[in-house]
């Protein structure tokens, strides 16, 4: 059903219209977040249910719910607070849908779910962060990592405890940000943090275990170096097997303020170890690329071999040294 047809299911039905909210799929379709749906789920309180005269059946969670053509009317999630209206009629809004789509985690929907979860947090970055202090848990840490994909230096975590005060316009993936941006929300993080904990692991470790690996090591190390235990941890993406327990978020560094002030601090804590190294080295202009793989970056391999700070397990390094082992066969 398209918008049109569910506006026109739903002025047929006859039920007080002020006592329900319209749910899941077609919440979102009326919302205009898809397109159609097969069904229109509603939930209205207990009382009201009871005097729906529909068939009954077991619903998704196997509660008790009523029938009638393509509409399911259940109790199983009423929230009066959190409700849209449309033409005179009371919706779930996309917040809403989003947690019930995440608790049903039907593997059809995971996509669908995916698109909820990015547009409540662009909306709401403290989102994660709310849930968990609303469950009396306050010392929330964000994990995030930065120099995954460079051919040279290591790969850097940062952990970041923020208070709830915390405030900072602006706050995002710090590679949505310009480097004079990152540096003054750098300068503002670390003033306002509860507690921050950075690790870094060489290249060497990097080539020795492989960088998956190394960024836990990385990100572990970050936790350990916390002043504070936090009671739990944001983790972007990367899951870890800790003492505490993590939520793992994919786009975390953008969902999430906590981790996003954690990739702030680890991008510019290795941006500033690279800067150094390009003073060293300044023919692979590290200062530009950072020691990620530019043109300018390989063009200098080949003209002034690699440093011991490459990492020799990555491809274009390994090619290199190959190509030089092979001059001597």
């Amino acid at each position: 059903m398209t918008k049109e047809e569910i506006f026109k299911k739903l002025d047929s039905l006859k039920l007080d219209k002020s006592k329900y909210i319209v749910i899941s799929g077609a919440s979102l379709v009326c919302q205009d977040f898809i397109d159609e749906t097969s069904d229109i789920d509603i939930s209205c309180s207990k009382d009201y249910y009871d005097l729906i005269p529909w068939n009954t059946k077991s619903g998704y969670f196997g509660y008790e719910v009523k029938y009638l053509d393509s509409f399911e009317v259940g109790t199983q999630f009423f929230d009066d607070k959190r409700i849209v209206e449309i033409r005179g009629y009371r919706f779930a809004n996309l917040v809403s849908t989003y947690e019930l789509k995440k608790l049903e985690n039907k593997p059809k929907e995971k996509k669908l779910i995916q698109k909820l979860e990015l547009m409540v947090c662009s909306q709401d970055n403290y989102y994660f962060e709310r849930k968990l202090r609303d469950k009396g848990i306050h010392l929330i840490a964000g994990v995030d990592e930065v120099g995954r994909g460079p051919l040279v230096g290591p790969v850097v975590a940062a952990c970041v405890i923020l208070p709830e005060t915390f405030s900072l316009d602006g706050l995002t993936d710090s590679k949505k940000l310009s480097e004079k941006k990152r540096e003054f929300y750098y300068d503002e993080i670390m003033r306002q943090a509860i507690s921050v904990g950075v690790g870094i692991v060489s290249e060497k470790k990097i080539d020795e275990v492989n960088i998956y690996e190394a960024t836990k090591l990385a990100m572990k190390e970050a936790i350990h170096n916390c002043s504070i235990k936090p009671e739990h941890i944001l983790i972007d993406a990367m899951p870890l097997s800790l003492d505490i327990p993590t939520t793992s978020i994919i786009k975390g560094d953008f969902k999430s303020i906590t981790i996003s002030a954690a990739s702030v601090i680890a991008k510019v804590t290795r941006d500033r170890m690279l800067d150094e190294l390009d003073k060293k080295y300044p023919m692979y202009d590290f200062k530009s690329n950072k020691g990620y793989p530019t043109k300018k970056h390989l063009e200098a391999i080949e003209e002034y071999g690699i440093i011991p700070e490459h990492r020799k397990s990555y491809g274009p390094v390994r090619d290199y040294l190959e190509k030089q082992l092979s001059l001597f066969e």
